[in-house]
């Protein structure tokens, strides 16, 4: 049994069900020590956080200096050294992650392999769609019963720390993700240069978020957002001061505390609400973002929780690791969303969805996928045909350009790569180093690519009319040929030479000659 600290207490546990993760955030680098029960429920045992710059310097300079690297290291070993004396593998976090703002420093490769070679850790970025994922997981978890979250049409609003996101709830499912480079550390950075304090600097931050604002204005000017909900590590570190017991808090309230807050210097913000000093640093751009959100949006309240944002995220990240069926459901309806933008046949892309699903479930022994590259398949399945749009004519190349440039909620911008190639290669010419972004992929990313997009051609050679002929496939392997036989269609002359012109990428990625069978 060990014996971990939870505030004074200490809590007899047994070490097997305990479960660790690390983060290097922004502002400080925090650990949490959880137990996992038998449902997969996760309690906090303990939670440990300490300052760090990261941030600062990122957006001050675009390289993390080595005294703050160093002083990332020391937090690290510190926390090594409790799990040591808890009995607990020092090098067992089951995730340890950095900051996606890290992804903007110059040197982060470095930054990364010191933490690796001092601590015997590896560390990931977390990227877009991870810091998506862990925004809706928090949503799910711990402010689905806010009042606002009740209401038909409500706004999350995560102002980080270099960019702001946006997930629209409808009926408690989310409609629209949309995200601004706009975020408390990098806003601290540009404006400090002007000297401003108090409404001065309120008014350099006002004005240096317009075109943002504006932006999001534009994005949202087609509903009417009845609830906004502000999370972020300042604004929730500062919400037990503007809100009480997850009530709303008025515009009113929440200007009133912002002007306040703008009065303060950092060392007395720092004494007032208890927080490290880059946090207090950050805390006026990100008072001042998310009041400038409320009132663009025109809403009189918002709803900020008072719970623990850094705690919230360690935990959901441990969580996040296994894709819930309610997750993957949010991404698909947002690739719907984007092909019914581009006026895509939905009932076209669900079917070849469903013949998709129906090759990665039979043939799993073959292509060795995993779940996460099946969702990404059946994206692909409903945005492969969205260049239509532009033209019939090449609109594989299209659908390429068209999900490239788009965002959909859950996938980062590897997902998105995938997608939009596996969607490009659904005809003509299968994958080819000459192509940029396939070229720009790594080996395995390649190997995922030529799988997904062997799977899709056979399914969209199946469903060549556009008209769902297809209901049944049976399935025979030998050892050079993929037998399809269609029971219940009469005539698959259309199905046949489609598959001539398609299955080609099938029989070079998996070796074996696609065949479809008369059914006799």
């Amino acid at each position: 049994m060990v014996r971990a600290r939870q505030g004074k207490t200490t809590i007899a546990t047994d070490p097997a069900t305990l479960v660790t993760a690390l983060h290097i955030g922004a502002s400080s680098v925090s650990m949490i020590i959880a137990e996992r029960g038998e449902d997969g429920d996760l309690t906090p045992i303990d939670f440990l956080e300490q300052p760090a710059p990261l941030a600062q310097d990122v957006f001050g300079g675009s390289v993390v200096s080595n005294s703050t690297t160093e002083r990332i290291v020391s937090i690290i070993r510190g926390y090594q050294q409790t799990l040591s004396e808890l009995g607990l593998d020092p090098h067992g976090f089951q995730r340890s992650v950095a900051t996606n703002v890290l992804h903007e420093a110059t040197n982060h490769e470095a930054v990364l392999n010191r933490i690796r070679i001092a601590c015997g850790l590896p560390v990931s970025m977390i990227d877009d769609g991870e810091m998506t994922r862990l925004i809706y997981l928090k949503t799910r978890r711990r402010i689905q019963h806010l009042p606002a979250m009740s209401q038909r049409t409500a706004l999350v609003v995560h102002v980080g720390p270099g960019n702001t996101r946006a997930l629209l709830f409808q009926e408690g499912l989310i409609t629209r993700y949309t995200s601004y480079r706009m975020g408390t550390h990098r806003t601290r950075e540009a404006v400090e240069a002007s000297l401003a304090t108090g409404p001065a600097l309120l008014r350099v931050i006002r004005e240096h978020t317009l075109g943002n604002l504006a932006q999001l204005k534009f994005d949202f000017s087609d509903v009417q957002i009845e609830g906004l909900v502000l999370i972020g590590y300042e604004i929730q570190s500062v919400a037990s001061f503007v809100t009480k017991n997850n009530e709303a808090a008025s515009l009113k309230r929440f200007r009133e505390f912002t002007a306040e807050s703008a009065s303060l210097s950092d060392l007395e913000a720092v004494k007032r609400f208890q927080l490290d000093y880059q946090t207090a640093e950050a805390l006026i751009p990100s008072l001042e973002i998310n009041l400038a959100i409320a009132e663009t949006l025109g809403l009189k309240e918002v709803h900020i929780p008072v719970s623990e944002y850094e705690q919230g995220l360690l935990h959901d990240l441990l969580a996040s690791r296994r894709l819930t069926e309610t997750f993957a459901e949010e991404v698909l309806r947002s690739a719907r969303i984007l092909a019914e933008k581009y006026q895509s046949d939905p009932d076209h892309g669900a079917h070849v969805g469903r013949l998709c699903e129906h090759f990665l479930t039979n043939l799993q022994n073959l292509h060795h996928l995993t779940e996460h590259d099946a969702l990404l398949l059946q994206v692909a399945a409903i945005l492969h045909e969205v260049g239509t749009y532009v033209s019939p004519r090449a609109h594989h190349k299209h659908s390429e350009y068209i999900i490239l440039n788009s965002e959909i909620f859950g996938l980062d911008r590897l997902d998105v790569t995938i997608v939009a190639l596996v969607s490009r290669y659904h005809r003509h010419s299968g994958p080819k180093l000459e192509h940029a972004s396939y070229a720009a992929l790594s080996t395995e990313d390649r190997i995922r690519v030529c799988k997904l997009s062997a799977i899709l051609r056979v399914a969209d050679a199946l469903e060549r009319t556009h008209a769902q002929r297809v209901s049944k496939i049976e399935i025979t392997r030998t050892s050079n040929k993929l037998k399809i036989r269609l029971p219940g269609l009469e005539d698959a002359a259309i199905e046949r030479l489609a598959m001539d012109s398609k299955a080609d990428v099938f029989e070079q990625v998996f070796g074996l000659t696609v065949v479809i069978e008369e059914d006799n």
